[in-house]
């Protein structure tokens, strides 16, 4: 499989990633005002619109925007590139590893798009029972993690990533 054959796995799947994650973030931003919320399912799932000025679970949020976004912009692109050449590397029957890289460079650059343009990222995905909250996250977050399980599959349980051609 060519890379130009691998990249008809790559494009589709990270665009569909980065358009959903769009989409729904434009939806929440026009429908809800900062900080409102709609229940979906009551006591387990609501909509609502935050603002993410860190990484995951918030973390670096404090820092001064000067550094803050930089640095997450700076980063976010040094991860698509390792990303790239993973894609490269990866053998080319290994179809599960290319869609798993693939939600993972989607949502990479889902949230890119939110820091360069906004200086933060949209999350608006409120799952919790009772008062007990999973942070708030969205489509983009939604990508690289189940890519990022999709991977963790293939390297501890079937050991594929890495194996000569």
């Amino acid at each position: 499989m060519s890379l130009t054959l691998k990249s008809k796995i790559i494009v589709p799947v990270a665009l569909a990633v980065v358009v959903l994650d769009r989409l729904t973030k434009l939806l929440v931003v026009d429908r809800l005002g900062l900080g409102e919320s709609f229940s979906v399912v009551q006591n387990h799932f609501d909509l609502v619109h935050v603002r993410n000025t860190g990484a995951a679970f918030g973390v670096l949020a404090m820092m001064d925007n000067a550094y803050r976004v930089p640095f997450f912009v700076v980063s976010s692109l040094a991860a698509i590139v390792l990303l790239a050449y993973f894609v490269k590397k990866t053998s080319p029957g290994d179809v599960l590893v290319l869609i798993a890289l693939a939600l993972i460079i989607g949502g990479a650059l889902g949230n890119l798009y939110d820091r360069l343009s906004y200086g933060y990222v949209i999350d608006f995905i409120d799952w919790y029972v009772g008062f007990r909250h999973w942070p708030a996250f969205n489509i983009a977050d939604s990508g690289i993690t189940v890519g990022i399980i999709l991977l963790g599959e293939e390297i501890l349980i079937r050991n594929k990533v890495g194996e000569p051609d």
